[in-house]
C-alpha cells in the first residue's frame, strides 16, 4: 500500500463544496432504533441463504479483527487516505447493529448511511450493495442477526481533516454512487446473469481489481482493469489479464473453488480468504461467477492462444488442474549459471518449482506464473518475504518465508533472474523501491515473518 496521501486541495475543496450544498437540501434522518429482545424468531432457512451471501461478500474478512470475534469489526484497512477500522455487525445493541431494523440495514446497504443517519465511508463497498435485491438484504440482515453479539467499538480512524469530516461523504454520493437495482440482461442467459448479479453486486469484485480516482472512486469506464489492495496488485479480469495461460471459465471456476490452479498459481493475499469463503457456497453460484468473469476476458486473440496451448504442453503445473505427478523425489536443482540470483534460485526454488509434484510440496511452473509476468513487482515481493504458510485443514501449497533470510540485495537479484529467466518481458525498474515499500507495510502492521498470513496474490 502506497504511503497514506491526501488528495489534492483542490479536490478536496470541491468535494467539500458540493457537500456543504447537497447537505444545506438534504438532511439525512435517524431510523427508530427497535427492541432487540422483542426481534422475531428468523426462519433458518433465510439465514443459511444469508450466511452464503455473507461469503460472497466476504464480510467476515474485513469485519473480522487479528483474533477478535467474527463479525465485531476492528480491522485496520489502509487507504490512501489514512487508516478506516471496519465495524461491528453483530446483534450486540450497544456497539453492534442490535437495533437495527430491516430498513436501516436496507439503506447502510443502499446508500452508505447508518441506522442514526451518519454516512459511511466507501471502504464498505456500498456502492456495489446497492445492486443488492431487497431478498438478499433481509437474507442477510437474519444471517448477522443470529450471530453471537459483541460488545466491541471500533477504535477511531485515522483520517485527516477534513476527511474524517462524514458530511463530506454526501458529495462523493452524489458524484460517484450509481443507484441499483441489478438489471439482468437479455442478450445473456440465466448463469450469466446470476454471475453478473453476484460479481457486480454483493461479491463487489470491482473494488479490487479496478482502478480508483484521486476520489477513491472506482474508474467505470476501466472497470476490472486492475487495481490495488492491501499492498498487492489486484490483476485485471478482463482482456488484458497477463496470465501467461489465457483463462476460461472452466479454469477460473477450478480456480475459485479450490483456492488453486495447476495452470495458473495460488490465491493469496487478499484474494485467499475469497476463495476461502467461496468454498461454502452453492456450486452453481461458482460455476456462474466463472462464467461471467470469463466473458469480461472474452475470447483470446488466436497468437496468445496458441502460445498459451504450446506453454501448457511443456509446463509442469501443479495440484488441481495439473496432470498427475507422483510425489517422488525433488527435481535435482539446476546448475547456478547467472549470478547471484540463479544461485538462490537453484538453491532454494527449483526443486519445488520444477517438481511437478502434487501439492502441498509442489510449486507452480514460474513459466505459468502471472506474478512474474505483471507489470510490477509487488506480489512477488510479498510472496517471497511472507511465504505461503500451511494452512489448518487445507491442502494448499506450501512456501518458506525468505524476509528474514534474505538480505535485500538477493532479494533483489532473484527477482530479477525469475522475471529474465521465466518471461520476455522487459525488467522492473523499481524492484528497491517496492521491496522497501514492502517490508515497511509489513512493519506498519507489525506482521512477524512466521506469522500465519496468507500471502500471494497469484491469479
Amino acid at each position: 500500500m502506497k504511503r497514506p496521501t491526501l488528495i489534492a486541495g483542490g479536490l478536496v475543496a470541491a468535494l467539500v463544496a458540493l457537500g456543504a450544498v447537497a447537505g444545506a437540501f438534504v438532511l439525512t434522518p435517524e431510523i427508530a432504533p427497535i427492541d432487540p429482545n422483542r426481534q422475531a424468531r428468523l426462519d433458518p432457512e433465510l439465514v443459511q441463504k444469508g450466511a452464503s451471501l455473507a461469503a460472497f461478500g466476504d464480510c467476515n474478512t474485513c469485519h473480522t479483527a487479528p483474533d477478535g470475534q467474527a463479525f465485531a469489526g476492528g480491522l485496520r484497512m489502509p487507504t490512501p487516505f489514512g487508516a478506516i477500522y471496519s465495524t461491528n455487525i453483530t446483534p450486540d445493541p450497544e456497539t453492534g447493529i442490535g437495533r437495527w431494523s430491516k430498513e436501516a440495514f436496507r439503506r447502510a446497504m443502499r446508500e452508505g448511511v447508518d441506522r442514526e443517519g451518519r454516512y459511511l465511508y466507501p471502504a464498505f463497498p456500498y456502492d456495489h450493495f446497492t445492486l443488492v435485491s431487497d431478498a438478499d438484504d433481509d437474507a442477510l440482515y437474519a444471517f448477522l442477526m443470529t450471530r453471537k453479539p459483541a460488545h466491541a467499538t471500533a477504535p477511531v480512524n485515522g483520517l485527516p481533516f477534513p476527511l474524517n469530516q462524514r458530511p463530506l461523504l454526501l458529495g462523493w454520493n452524489l458524484l460517484f454512487l450509481k443507484r441499483g437495482p441489478f438489471k439482468p440482461d437479455p442478450a445473456h442467459d440465466d448463469l450469466w446473469n446470476r454471475g453478473a448479479y453476484l460479481v457486480e453486486g454483493i461479491g463487489h469484485c470491482g473494488a479490487c481489481h479496478s482502478p480508483r480516482n484521486m476520489f477513491g472512486a472506482e474508474k467505470r469506464n476501466e472497470a476490472f482493469a486492475g487495481g490495488e489492495a492491501e499492498g498487492w496488485r489486484a490483476f485485471p479480469i478482463n482482456a488484458s489479464s497477463p496470465a501467461p495461460i489465457p483463462w476460461d471459465a472452466d479454469t477460473l471456476y477450478g480456480y475459485l473453488r479450490q483456492g488453486s490452479h495447476g495452470l495458473h498459481g495460488v490465491a493469496g493475499g487478499p484474494m485467499a480468504p475469497v476463495a476461502d469463503n467461496l468454498a461454502s457456497v452453492p456450486d452453481l453460484d461458482v460455476r456462474a461467477i466463472a462464467v461471467y468473469v470469463a466473458s469480461l476476458m472474452g475470447e483470446p486473440a488466436q497468437e496468445r492462444r496458441e502460445q498459451g496451448e504450446r506453454l501448457a504442453a511443456v509446463a509442469k503445473p501443479f495440484g488441481p488442474g495439473g496432470k498427475p505427478q507422483s510425489g517422488g523425489s525433488q527435481a535435482a536443482p539446476p546448475q547456478a549459471a547467472g549470478g547471484v540470483g540463479a544461485a538462490i534460485y537453484g538453491g532454494a526454488c527449483a526443486s519445488c518449482h520444477e517438481s511437478g509434484r502434487p501439492v502441498p510440496y509442489g510449486g507452480i511452473d514460474l513459466a505459468l506464473s502471472t506474478v512474474i509476468n505483471g507489470e510490477n513487482p509487488r506480489n512477488l515481493l510479498n510472496i517471497l518475504l511472507a511465504g505461503l504458510p500451511a494452512a489448518d485443514d487445507v491442502r494448499a501449497p506450501i512456501m518458506p518465508a525468505f524476509g528474514a533470510i534474505l538480505t535485500d540485495a538477493q532479494i533483489g537479484a532473484l527477482t530479477s533472474y525469475l522475471r529474465s529467466k521465466f518471461t520476455t518481458k522487459p525488467a522492473w525498474s523499481d524492484i528497491r523501491a517496492q521491496l522497501r515499500e514492502a517490508r515497511d507495510d509489513r512493519a506498519d502492521a507489525n506482521l512477524s515473518w512466521d506469522a500465519r498470513q496468507i500471502s500471494a496474490t497469484s491469479h
